[in-house]
């Protein structure tokens, strides 16, 4: 295991260092120098929905496994969390350090909130993975031909053929598990009962058209208007390459599937680069008062001098 998480990121590295090689660096700048601040006020607004609703998704998934904390909490939470995500290895520990932390918000210490955190996420990976499927069927128009439309059609029946059989072994190990009919029973509760999946599924999909419209103004600052069309393919593709905990929050496996895939709209891999960029630049700026709400926890708990 330690061998695969230095082997890992070093492979990342050598991905970078081989197609930076390949980049025209004066067309990077010339990316980089037609970004406006019109471009950067409209991400940081976006970014600043995204962690909000976010919150208020992880305090309704909570408050459905019976935990209950106020809103102003689920806020400043949520943006220390953003911030820690973007900036550590993985790109998940903040979600780890968000649940440690409210480990005192109710009975159970922290196996309650780590409950919460994971069902929270599961949420939007869904919407992410449900965008990236819907894209299957835009992706003939992107390539065009016949053969790929073919080819999108048996991705998406393999897909649901898949989960047909989760779905069936899951249905029969509950009868024979008892942590797998808690585990259905926190499903329900969290994505089924009473217009739960109204919600989850609302507050997700308007999560994850946030991520995508912030891509899109990032891309247009420097230069690379995107396609509607880029909404269902490249774009997701891009968020989910930030799933591989390869880098920190994202970075490098985000630019290096933007470097690859922005050519396929007529955009350059510079163009590509330099949009994802801007997008971690945006992402991580619009979390920054996750960072200010640290550093004055940090200094109202330094002891004072005499």
């Amino acid at each position: 295991m330690s061998i695969l998480r230095i082997l890992t990121p070093l492979a990342l590295i050598a991905l970078l260092a081989f197609l930076l090689s390949r980049i025209d660096l004066d067309a990077l700048q010339s990316a980089f120098s037609q970004v406006s601040a019109v471009h950067v006020i409209a991400g940081l607004a976006l970014v600043q929905v995204q962690i909000v609703v976010s919150a208020l998704r992880w305090r309704f998934t909570a408050a459905r496994l019976g935990g209950s904390f106020p809103i102003s909490l689920a806020i400043r939470e949520y943006y220390v969390a953003s911030f820690l995500n973007q900036s550590l290895p993985g790109g998940v520990a903040g979600d780890a350090i968000r649940a440690f932390r409210m480990r005192s918000a109710g009975p159970g210490g922290w196996k309650a909130p780590a409950k919460a955190v994971l069902f929270e996420r599961l949420s939007g990976q869904m919407a992410f993975f449900l965008l990236a499927l819907v894209g299957l069927f835009v992706w003939p128009l992107v390539l065009g031909g016949e053969t790929e439309g073919r080819q999108a059609f048996h991705l998406v029946l393999g897909f649901f053929l898949i989960a047909a059989v989760i779905a069936v072994c899951i249905f029969v190990a509950r009868r024979r598990l008892t942590w797998v009919t808690r585990i259905m029973g926190d499903v329900t509760d969290v994505f089924l009962r009473d217009r739960a999946l109204l919600v989850q599924s609302g507050t997700s999909l308007l999560i994850v058209s946030t991520y995508v419209a912030t891509f899109f103004i990032a891309s247009d600052a420097v230069g690379a208007p995107l396609p509607w069309e880029a909404a269902l393919t490249i774009v997701p593709l891009c968020l989910i390459a930030m799933l591989i905990p390869a880098g920190f929050g994202g970075w490098g496996t985000r630019e290096a599937a933007a470097m690859a895939l922005w050519p396929i709209m007529g955009a350059s891999a510079a163009e590509g680069l330099a949009a994802s960029i801007i997008y971690g630049g945006l992402s991580l700026a619009g979390a920054l008062p996750g960072l200010a709400l640290l550093s004055l926890e940090a200094i109202k708990a330094r002891p004072r001098r005499a």
